[in-house]
């Protein structure tokens, strides 16, 4: 196994998460590539994990905290961290210690940028990103939001914990005689960008009855603005995206508040 940088010719497999065989993927759009156009020259890293074969099984993202949503000071945040786990595509890489070797590589290349140290989110359900996975790696919470736990290591004595963005509170505005979904969209992350465009296609069914709103959360202003990078509401009530709730599962949410209208 090597650890290897991000090269132009793999940019595409990158976007996809390494599962370029997902329909789920292609349906997410390529609001990732574009991510990548803008974050490039602002301190975003990508290391890819190959097998002996060459063939790439992990990659992890992390760059300075001050674009994500977390507050933090000469710090680097992980995005993602992912091994492929399915049996499609490339095949099953998760077990071999891919993981443990990106995340030592990118806290070995974010020590030589001269950061004091590295967070990362992770959850508390046994799925991708566990904070316990980060645990075991010498992180310690430094602050949490929900299911999220923010986590982090420092490489220094003076290096000071990172928080969470507050939550603003911050809600769409509702439109009398009409049904409005909006979407914070950042790009980072395939499975918002797909929730992100499962709920836009949804709105378009009902034609002038629904009004659909982009808010772009790339800028650090409009995180802090917000208190997140993702979201959807649903006249202005949060919907949970995580995992992306399907297309039908959109839709009926949607139907319901437009038969409220007629009522």
């Amino acid at each position: 196994m090597r650890v290897v940088d991000l090269a132009p010719e793999q940019e595409a497999l990158y976007c996809s998460c390494l599962e370029d065989w997902s329909e789920e993927m292609r349906e997410a759009g390529d609001h990732k590539a574009r991510w990548l156009e803008r974050m490039r020259g602002r301190g975003l890293r990508v290391k890819l994990a190959l097998d002996d074969g060459g063939v790439v099984g992990g990659m992890i993202q992390y760059l300075p905290i001050e674009l994500t949503d977390a507050v933090g000071r000469q710090l680097h945040m992980v995005l993602c961290v992912w091994v492929h786990g399915h049996r499609q595509g490339r095949g099953d890489f998760q077990g071999r210690g891919m993981g443990t070797a990106l995340l030592e590589a990118a806290e070995a290349d974010a020590r030589a940028l001269g950061s004091k140290g590295m967070a990362a989110w992770g959850l508390a359900l046994p799925i991708w990103m566990r904070a316990s996975w980060f645990r075991r790696r010498g992180y310690r919470k430094a602050d949490r939001r929900g299911l999220a736990t923010l986590l982090w290591k420092p490489f220094s004595s003076d290096a000071v914990a990172p928080r969470w963005l507050p939550r603003t509170g911050k809600t769409p505005a509702t439109v009398p005689g009409k049904v409005v979904v909006t979407g914070c969209l950042n790009g980072w992350c395939p499975g918002q960008n797909l929730a992100f465009e499962r709920a836009r296609k949804a709105a378009a069914l009902f034609g002038e009855r629904v009004e659909f709103r982009t808010v772009d959360t790339f800028d650090r202003h409009a995180i802090e603005e917000w208190g997140q990078m993702d979201a959807l509401f649903l006249d202005g009530k949060p919907i949970r995206t995580g995992p992306p709730p399907s297309q039908e599962k959109l839709v009926k949410l949607v139907a319901r508040r437009v038969a409220r209208l007629r009522a």
